[in-house]
């Protein structure tokens, strides 16, 4: 019986060792860089990897940290003095500055978070331009929103969750201007298999891997005419909604 125990024991650590042997392997052979990495600090120039997006919400709270990283962007903007109370209350909202081309947001007056504007900058520089360039052969000169910031709960019900647009850590994208004097319309543009609709959903797929929500005309009738991006934090699982 003892020397049943013992064979077990053993037949159990070879198990064990095979299965560290196979994710050294695997380990190996991904060869993660920095920005697969969940403990490394975020970098504005490292592509985007598969902690690139729980390192854009865990950015939230962090005012100065965001603001220090926005900095180094390059990018012209002016931190907005603390509005709100309760459940609206923000106090890392940003304004980029007009006429710049690192975040072209229209109006110019839209103000999201910090996080916010940190993931649409890593949108705008590695998914939308490049998409842009690629599939309708004209720079992006503006993103066209709805806004960020809205005072209410989901879907503007009397009860229920808040809205990440409570806090300003979301923004609706209806559109984009483009060098070229075109304009895609997520309202008009969506359907189809024309350039424009195929820009827009390449821009909605490169968008669920910078933030927690993405949201676009194929989810509901609610979203016909705009992109939803938001930075709910969803725990340390860090899933994301892409639809």
């Amino acid at each position: 019986m003892h020397i049943t125990k013992i064979i077990g024991w053993l037949r159990h650590s070879i198990v064990l060792a095979l299965i560290a042997c196979a994710l050294l392997v695997g380990w190996l052979l991904l060869k993660p860089g920095r920005e697969d990495l969940p403990w490394t600090p975020l970098s504005l120039t490292d592509p985007i990897g598969m902690a690139t997006r729980g390192k854009i919400v865990d950015l939230t709270g962090e005012r100065d940290q965001c603001l220090a990283l926005l900095e180094s962007s390059g990018l012209e903007f002016t931190p907005r003095d603390p509005f709100g109370k309760d459940q609206c209350r923000v106090d890392d909202a940003v304004r980029a500055s007009a006429g710049q081309t690192l975040l072209p947001l229209a109006p110019a007056s839209v103000s999201p978070s910090c996080p916010m504007a940190i993931g649409l900058l890593l949108w705008q520089a590695q998914v939308v331009e490049p998409q842009a360039q690629a599939i309708l052969g004209s720079k992006v000169t503006n993103i066209e929103t709805f806004g960020s910031y809205s005072c209410r709960r989901m879907y503007a019900r009397d009860d229920g969750p808040w809205s990440e647009h409570a806090t300003a850590d979301a923004l609706d994208v209806s559109g984009f201007a483009l060098a070229d004097g075109r304009r895609i319309s997520v309202l008009k543009d969506w359907n189809g298999n024309a350039d424009k609709a195929r820009f827009l959903r390449a821009v909605r797929d490169g968008a669920c891997d910078l933030f927690a929500t993405t949201l676009s005309p194929d989810y509901n009738a609610a979203h016909a005419d705009h992109l939803h991006l938001d930075l709910a934090n969803r725990g340390t699982m860090s899933w994301r909604a892409c639809r």
